[in-house]
């Protein structure tokens, strides 16, 4: 028994080598560097960082967007996965359709949205032909802060939806065909085989989905910055602009140790009010 456990730690021991050098030794060093200026330990960053003219716009503008993108994607997500579960023919023609954002980076996807919603882009050329605006409309500047919003959302809906889905749709194929099967003989409409058998069974799957989505989501970075630039910052944009334009990395580090607060308490809030009960696909 010891030596099945002296084995099974020495096969981890590179994964967690690895892990370490990767990942936990520069998560070390951010902190460090979050809680230092100019030799001194302390706040002095966070408070800098809090003083930033762009601070509360890029919380707002970041929170709303998780606030709103992340549940929308969800609902979406799942009546992609019903849809695809149902289909008797072309299903794996779909499902390839379906995810082919994830094959698309972040940047290209900006360029792509922004190709189609700035001035002289697709949009505003359609728009024009149907006679609905008579000349070209700026969508994504300052002025029009809600129409910017919408871009964005609309962008990082159709780049990311994708991640929940391939999930769903790996939760879905779990989930035996006899429940539904028993509860369709009981008398249940499809509505309530729907909400008591497959979303409670799916509950492991949402949650997985929902902390990968909502950790990308706070990272938001390239299609907002490709899209609305300095217009909409976000929490990422601005620990960009700190680190390269500004060459000060403490506050850079400063908005890293703070997005990375905010996703593990979004994290342990999925893992404690979606925790899989007895009986839920894994």
């Amino acid at each position: 028994m010891r030596r099945d456990r002296l084995l099974a730690y020495a096969l981890i021991a590179p994964s967690i080598l690895f892990l370490a050098v990767i990942f936990l030794i520069p998560l070390g060093q951010t902190i460090a560097l979050a809680f230092t200026r100019h030799g001194t330990f302390g706040l002095a960053n966070f408070a800098r960082m809090a003083g930033d003219l762009n601070f509360r716009n890029a919380v707002a503008n970041t929170l709303g967007l998780v606030i709103v993108v992340v549940p929308l994607q969800l609902a979406l997500a799942l009546g992609m996965s019903m849809m695809l579960r149902h289909l008797k023919r072309g299903r794996e023609l779909i499902l390839w359709i379906w995810s082919i954002p994830l094959g698309v980076s972040d940047l290209a996807a900006g360029l792509v949205w922004l190709g189609i919603l700035t001035e002289k882009g697709y949009l505003n050329t359609i728009l024009y032909h149907l006679g609905v605006i008579h000349g070209p409309v700026s969508w994504l500047t300052y002025e029009t802060p809600l129409a910017l919003f919408i871009g964005i959302l609309v962008a990082e809906i159709w780049r990311a939806t994708a991640i929940i889905f391939v999930v769903l749709v790996a939760g879905t194929q779990l989930i035996p065909a006899e429940f539904e099967e028993a509860a369709s003989v009981f008398g249940a409409t499809a509505w309530q085989r729907f909400r008591r058998v497959t979303v409670p069974l799916l509950r492991p799957s949402i949650q997985t989905a929902l902390i990968l989505r909502t950790v990308l989501a706070f990272e938001a970075f390239a299609v907002v910055l490709a899209i609305g630039g300095q217009n909409f910052p976000v929490l990422l944009s601005q620990a960009y602009l700190w680190q390269d334009t500004n060459q000060d990395y403490g506050v850079a580090a400063a908005y890293a140790v703070l997005i990375m607060l905010i996703t593990l308490a979004a994290t342990l809030f999925y893992l404690v009010a979606l925790r899989p009960r007895a009986g839920e696909v894994a």
